[in-house]
């Protein structure tokens, strides 16, 4: 009797705990939405033509299309759990549809990709909705030794899905036949913005990225966005690769419709002029080093009006460093483009914070902008240096394809350490002036907090605990456990990061897995010292959430 009173008990209390939660919502959900800052991300319009304005609306229209997609390339279901969350308008379940739209499925990114959501898969698909769902690694492999040339290049390629056919064989379907349903329509609103706009350079490039939807070759478009030169910016289309976690292959699509900060550009112009000197002296053997980057590598500074798709999952992206294509690289080089109100805005409501907990009191004076911006800038600058096609065994590769899942955490890990190292460099021979070497490391220190926040199963976020660990095993970043703050020693820093820089590099260069494995299982992880401080900054919001008034 008393083991069944106490049964209707728990079911009674669950009953209650059920009731009260779908009338006021879960405490613990808004909580995790707590942790994105809303905040508005707009720009000015005004000195934009007419039909320019038009042309921005009707490319807002066709990004929107975007996040429907990427949803189904997260997860296969995705699509039929949004419906379904659409449906429940109790608090509970608006929680619930707005956490699920912030990390576009029902794994929060932020919490080691642990599902909020009843009745889904305990861990997110590592293949995300790329590959079959009972495909493994090995059956892979095999199909793809069995292939032709050409038919390996489009199923290790960006742009092709692996499904099974009829006959439960592996097979390849292009995206411009399984997003169709998203891409023509996307088409359509792009040429009717070319159709608009007075620049022929957007035009351009809007009329040959709304071919590629339909050929799945999007060389000549990628081509026509590094030549785009137009006060609306804009990126769209399938790029990174993050989501395949199986084997970084596939891209993700995504948008970022911007409006150019022309003054902010100009200011940094004069970088892209020292790439090839900084290539020149990479601290890595001289047969690595590329001797003729591609020509042009412009820099944008812009502020969003509106991002979609994998532009705007979970953490916001502060800048980006694209096309990925190895063929573009080589010829035009890439384009860095840098996030300006975006960054500011995480400046304020992350940065700041986190540095009142993290540094010492005379370190917090140190936090500066300007290197917080600039080294984002550097970073994504030394995404195109470095080692991308290499040789192993004599047959040509790249390094993505070595590296395999490991790949974006290493490069990022990369661009991070050798964008602190060229801005040295470029500090040591008065290119930049050196009061920024006051600022530099203990802004880049507090910033590491703020990468790892976002969880250390996403890539940027395991790059930095690499990265972190590394430094305070040289001694280069030092705890003091009586404050529980963290400080940069001056007479270790440099040193430490040209050593990183260097092993980061050979790990590319010789596309080793098993080395790049290694330093990951070694310094990506939480320690201690970092998990105390990580404890202390639960009320500090981990990013922002952009709300994007001209999209409404």
């Amino acid at each position: 009797m008393r083991f069944k009173m106490f049964v209707l008990f728990v079911v009674t209390m669950s009953l209650i705990t059920s009731i009260s939660t779908a009338q006021n919502g879960d405490p613990e959900l808004a909580r995790k939405i707590a942790r994105f800052a809303p905040t508005e991300l707009t720009a000015d319009t005004s000195k934009l033509t007419a039909k320019d304005r038009q042309a921005l609306d009707k490319i807002i229209a066709a990004a929107k299309l975007l996040d429907p997609l990427f949803l189904r390339q997260v997860w296969s279901g995705n699509e039929a759990l949004d419906k379904k969350l659409r449906a429940d308008t109790s608090a509970a379940g608006r929680q619930r549809l707005h956490y699920f739209l912030i990390n576009d499925g029902p794994w929060s990114r932020l919490d080691e990709k642990a599902p909020f959501i009843d009745g889904v898969p305990r861990e997110k698909p590592e293949r995300a909705n790329y590959y079959p769902e009972d495909m493994t690694k090995d059956e892979y492999n095999a199909w793809l030794k069995t292939l032709p040339e050409p038919e390996q290049a489009k199923a290790t390629g960006f742009f092709h899905l692996i499904r099974r056919g009829a006959d439960k064989k592996l097979t390849i379907v292009p995206y411009s036949q399984a997003y169709k349903d998203v891409l023509d329509p996307a088409a359509k609103l792009l040429r009717e913005a070319a159709a608009l706009t007075t620049n022929a350079t957007l035009r351009n490039f809007l009329t040959k990225r709304a071919d590629a939807f339909g050929s799945d070759d999007y060389y000549a478009s990628d081509v026509a966005w590094m030549d785009l030169d137009s006060p609306i910016d804009v990126t769209f289309g399938p790029y990174e690769t993050y989501e395949d976690e199986l084997f970084s292959y596939k891209a993700a699509f995504e948008a970022y419709v911007t409006l150019r900060d022309d003054a902010e550009t100009a200011k940094l112009a004069k970088f892209s002029g020292y790439l090839q000197e900084l290539e020149n002296n990479l601290p890595i053997d001289a047969r690595y080093r590329n001797p003729k980057l591609g020509a042009a590598s412009p820099i944008r500074v812009v502020n969003v009006v509106f991002s979609s798709g994998e532009g705007n999952s979970g953490v916001q992206t502060a800048a980006f460093n694209l096309p990925n294509d190895e063929r573009v690289i080589k010829e035009k080089g890439s384009k860095r483009v840098m996030l300006k109100n975006t960054q500011d805005a995480k400046f304020n409501k992350t940065l700041i914070p986190i540095s009142k907990v993290v540094l010492d009191a005379a370190d917090q004076k140190a936090l500066a902008f300007d290197s917080f911006f600039t080294h984002i800038l550097c970073h994504e600058l030394m995404h195109g240096l470095g080692p991308h096609n290499i040789k192993i065994d004599g047959q040509d590769t790249t390094v993505r394809k070595q590296l395999k899942e490991l790949y974006s955490a290493i490069e990022e890990a990369k661009a991070d350490m050798t964008g602190l190292w060229a801005l040295q460099y470029m500090i040591d021979r008065g290119i930049i002036e050196k009061s920024m070497e006051r600022t530099l490391y203990t802004t880049y220190l507090a910033s590491m907090f703020r990468s790892v926040r976002f969880g250390i199963t996403e890539a940027h976020g395991r790059g930095v605990a690499l990265q972190f660990n590394y430094l305070t095993d040289e001694g280069a970043i030092k705890f003091n456990q009586a404050s529980g703050t963290f400080s940069v020693d001056a007479s270790k820093i440099k040193d430490s990061v040209r050593k990183l820089t260097h092993d980061l590099l050979m790990i590319e260069a010789e596309g080793s897995y098993d080395q790049a494995k290694a330093i990951l299982d070694k310094f990506a992880v939480i320690r201690p010292p970092m998990e105390q401080a990580l404890d202390k900054l639960k009320d500090v919001p981990v990013d922002i959430e952009p709300v994007f008034p001209l999209a409404k």
